[in-house]
């Protein structure tokens, strides 16, 4: 197995990137190879500052170019093919590589997979998927980004996405899927939400539990949430702020002078560079997709995902279901 990653995506590249890298490989014996893609000169010197070990399963693709995040990512990705991000996608398309990853703008990352691996048969959208810390385990919600504007038979799809997720992944049998909603009753919410619960609820092939409140995710009453890219991306980012939101709220408490442990914990809890990277599914391909600000452990994290992904063949199964729903949603 070799996996792409583009070591000049993120804030800190490609230290950050490298580091994660070479905790990745400690921990795998032997399943994957990488493939860093960026500045050969910038990768080789960083290279240099880690133990020899960690050379013998890394393989470095020059890439000159590299894509900001200001930048338009449609227009990035075909302007600049010789940015890490085109680079390591292409190889993802030729079969050099069996999965990609990046901390780069997700935008183009997104871009570039729909333009070069391609949506799946059955797949109008594909979404990005990210796994949220609950008090029940991991809740997947999707789409977090990638789809602004979607219809009721999308959000069936990004059930259908999620739930082969949590199979395959996430190791649930039967995962409960739940729609984002502003009340538990079937009638709540605008015509695409009634709508959408009503094809949910008649899917024989989903275990729909229903409408999912938004002070009821922390919960964790569903295994995957299904949701439109806005309202997913407005949750994502409240809920990477609200961690630090109530550990300060605790640290600046002047009558608790034993609040840092629990400001710790809290903190420790909601850390999502324990989760990884959040999958586009749907495409023709493993693509993760890392926050810019990822510090090493979320690095290794996204790759360990990436290897389970191909590993128990996430893409072939995601194809195999969607052309079954496409199939049955014509006759």
């Amino acid at each position: 197995m070799r996996i792409a990653l583009d070591a000049m995506g993120s804030d800190n590249a490609p230290a950050v990137e490298i580091r994660g890298a070479v905790e990745a490989l400690k921990g795998s014996a032997g399943v994957f190879r990488l493939v860093l893609v960026g500045d050969q000169v910038a990768i080789e010197a960083e290279l240099r500052r880690h133990p020899a070990s960690s050379r013998e399963r890394i393989d470095v693709v020059h890439a000159p170019q590299r894509i900001e995040m200001s930048e338009s990512p449609a227009q990035a990705i075909r302007r600049k093919p010789g940015s890490s991000i085109a680079v390591g996608l292409g190889l993802h398309k030729r079969g050099e590589v069996d999965a990609f990853i990046s901390a780069g703008s997700t935008g183009a990352a997104m871009a570039g997979s729909l333009l070069m691996l391609r949506p799946l048969p059955g797949v109008d959208r594909p979404a990005v998927g990210t796994l949220f810390p609950t008090l029940g385990g991991q809740t997947l919600v999707l789409d977090s980004g990638a789809n602004v504007d979607t219809r009721p038979h999308h959000l069936v799809q990004f059930a259908h996405l999620g739930s082969i997720y949590a199979e395959d992944l996430m190791g649930i049998e039967t995962p409960r899927i739940g729609l984002l909603n502003i009340g538990e009753e079937p009638g709540k919410g605008d015509e695409r939400a009634v709508e959408a619960y009503r094809l949910l609820a008649a899917d024989t092939r989903l275990n729909f539990v229903g409408n999912i409140e938004g002070r009821d995710v922390v919960w964790g009453n569903c295994d995957v949430l299904v949701c439109d890219g806005f309202v997913g991306n407005v949750l994502l980012k409240f809920y990477e702020s609200i961690a630090e939101f109530i550990a300060g709220i605790l640290r600046n408490d002047p009558d608790d002078g034993n609040a840092e442990p629990y400001a710790k914990r809290i903190l420790d809890t909601l850390d999502y560079t324990k989760l990884g990277g959040a999958p586009l599914l749907g495409v023709g391909g493993v693509t993760i997709i890392c926050h810019g600000g990822s510090p090493p452990r979320a690095i290794c994290n996204a790759i360990q995902i990436a290897a389970q992904a191909v590993e128990r063949g996430m893409v072939r199964h995601i194809e195999r279901e969607m052309s079954r729903l496409a199939e049955m949603s014509a006759a």
